[in-house]
């Protein structure tokens, strides 16, 4: 029979450490326990161990000692306001860490992982993860070891390498592009390059022709042949983000393309064939926009192939911080900015705050902060969190209310969301998306990201 692998569980509370031993012995481990440093060092000079799980702040020594005085892995626990430590304890030689509280199926994984890449034997009963799920690298360009994400990158794995068309849905700022070039990456198609389009940001008159292209004479102004963004992708994978906001005539043509995989240039009468692998984005109910008659139930079926659904920052946990880490080292070489840190107030906003805007907010967030730094730490107040406001922005139908005297005092208090809400309602049945653009001195692509965060649709035009 199968020797069971050791585990010392160093911890100084007495219920952590009791419920951590019954967890690990359920699953056939064999545990020690100790309360301190002191303690621990005396079982490893005793006996030999095939990991150490140890808690990072113990009375007398930290836990990081156990690292320099035992060849033994060590995983550290940590809490959220001593993460910075935790990560830290890694440089000075820790496999690994893992934020309290943790969930049990979390714990399992990563104790089974760190036997198998740092020993030779197996458990005799696994944990129920596979082990070699668990050990898999993550997706190219993508950072994540929440269970979500897990599951999100074993699913990017398993559909990258057929040809099916892919749906990613997920609220903006969630990385849905991100995931798409990591399908690609992962594809035999991954040599040619990805043709990415927003649908929301090209002029509704000219997406037909920008995806489809058209012949000379066409329409007006169309002074040459123009070879579309579907063609252009032939042998690649085409991404379209925002697939919701494309207009009906469009959708019937990308219908024929999935179909028939051939297209036809506006003002062509012959069709030519594509060979295009489909990935499609979109942060809004497709079903929903079926039942209101704005999106086609045929393309429906025909993109809802596979679906992949990105996780909100807020339900990440732990990838919080390994993001603002990785964004915040990437965004000081960038800048070329010396390294810097955030501060343990930092680290504990981050943690605490929603992220309503997802990682895009991060990014902007950190960038922010990088910018105005004048010392090599990030402090909370860098970040312009502001962890106490639970009010949501009103829509502008509520605001514009009041009487006119107090609009006329208020006036001159707008914030810059408020102007843009405001000349935006005052003047989108005056002007298209694109004046509007120019006016606000902001992309097209800008002006719907803005009118999706604070609740201000386009205006559909009226048959």
């Amino acid at each position: 029979m199968t020797a069971k692998h050791k585990v010392l569980v160093v911890e100084d509370e007495q219920v952590i450490r009791t419920a951590l031993r019954r967890l690990l012995e359920r699953h056939d481990y064999q545990v020690s326990e100790a309360g301190s440093v002191k303690d621990a060092l005396e079982l490893l000079a005793a006996q030999t161990f095939d990991i150490v799980v140890s808690d990072l702040r113990l009375p007398g020594a930290p836990g990081t000692d156990l690292i320099k005085a035992t060849s033994t892995p060590v995983l550290i626990m940590t809490s959220y306001s001593s993460l910075r430590s935790a990560i830290d304890s890694m440089k000075l030689g820790a496999v690994d860490y893992i934020p309290k509280p943790f969930e049990h199926e979390e714990m399992l994984q990563a104790v089974a992982r760190i036997i198998k890449d740092h020993g030779t034997r197996v458990p005799e009963t696994p944990v129920r993860a596979p082990v070699q799920e668990i050990s898999e690298p993550p997706v190219p360009g993508m950072i994540g070891s929440c269970p979500q994400m897990m599951e999100l990158f074993r699913r990017i794995r398993k559909v990258a390498m057929t040809s099916s068309t892919v749906l990613i849905n997920g609220e903006s700022g969630t990385g849905k592009e991100l995931v798409a070039q990591a399908i690609h990456k992962l594809s035999d198609r991954k040599d040619s390059e990805m043709i990415s389009v927003n649908c929301a940001a090209i002029p509704e008159n000219l997406i037909e022709s920008e995806l489809f292209g058209h012949e000379k004479g066409a329409f007006t102004g169309a002074t040459a042949n123009r070879t579309g963004l579907v063609e252009a992708a032939n042998g690649s994978t085409l991404f379209l983000d925002e697939i919701g906001e494309l207009p009906l005539d469009a959708q019937a043509r990308l219908l024929r393309v999935l179909q028939e995989s051939e297209i036809r240039k506006v003002g062509s009468v012959q069709s030519r064939k594509v060979d295009v692998r489909l990935v499609a984005a979109t942060h809004r109910d497709l079903k929903q926009l079926v039942i209101d008659g704005d999106f086609r139930e045929d393309l429906y079926y025909r993109i809802n192939v596979m679906t992949l659904i990105l996780p909100p920052l807020r339900e990440r946990g732990n990838d919080i911080l390994e993001l603002a880490d990785a964004i915040l080292g990437r965004t000081c070489r960038r800048l070329k900015s010396p390294l810097l840190t955030f501060t343990r107030d930092a680290t504990q906003a981050i943690a605490d705050y929603s992220w309503p805007g997802n990682v895009r907010e991060l990014e902007n967030a950190i960038e922010r902060a990088v910018v105005l730094a004048e010392t090599d730490e990030i402090g909370a107040e860098l970040l312009a969190i502001d962890l106490n406001s639970k009010k949501a922005i009103r829509p502008m139908t509520e605001r514009t209310q009041h009487t006119a005297s107090e609009e006329d005092d208020s006036a001159e208090e707008l914030s810059l969301e408020d102007y843009f809400q405001k000349f935006v309602l005052e003047h989108q049945d005056q002007m298209n998306e694109t004046q509007l653009a120019k006016k606000l001195g902001i992309s097209r692509k800008c002006l719907w990201e803005r009118r999706q965060r604070f609740g201000l649709p386009r205006k559909k035009k009226q048959a």
